[in-house]
């Protein structure tokens, strides 16, 4: 089966995440898609925010390393990565946290049936997948501990 390297954003606003309900897998996920030729990641999953929900997000970075010697640029580090199937292929995901400025979502009718911002608590609704669930209550507890910090 082939592997297709993608990325997902997991987008925080007031204490809420959005998910997408995505028109083709007919299944809530975060934001994201595939990586186009050439494109780094960072931009990719920007690009898919714009695209998809119409919004200019902001990459959440929990790597501390210095931006020295050799870089060109410093990318923001995924806080979750994994292997899924979507059907006829798989996709390896490189999973971002994210804040975005306004919850005003401009919906791209192509991809998706439907957007909302979930709360911690309303991520046990029964139509959010485990998967989805796990890794948003994940990223809820990331930024909950950078806070503290």
């Amino acid at each position: 089966m082939k592997n297709h390297i993608v990325v997902g954003a997991y987008i925080f606003n007031d204490e809420k995440v959005l998910l997408i309900h995505h028109k083709k897998l007919k299944l809530w996920l975060p934001v994201g898609g595939h990586i186009e030729e050439d494109e780094l990641p960072d931009d990719a999953v920007k690009r898919e925010a714009r695209e998809e929900v119409g919004l200019e997000i902001e990459l959440i970075e929990t790597d501390k390393t210095q931006f020295c010697g050799a870089m060109k640029r410093k990318l923001a580090t995924p806080f979750h990565v994994n292997l899924h199937n979507v059907g006829d292929h798989d996709h390896c995901c490189l999973f971002y946290l994210a804040r975005s400025k306004t919850k005003e979502v401009n919906q791209n009718e192509k991809e998706l049936t439907d957007y909302k911002w979930f709360t911690k608590e309303e991520l046990n609704s029964k139509e959010v997948p485990a998967d989805v669930k796990a890794i948003a209550l994940t990223a809820f507890e990331i930024l909950e501990r950078m806070e503290k910090t």
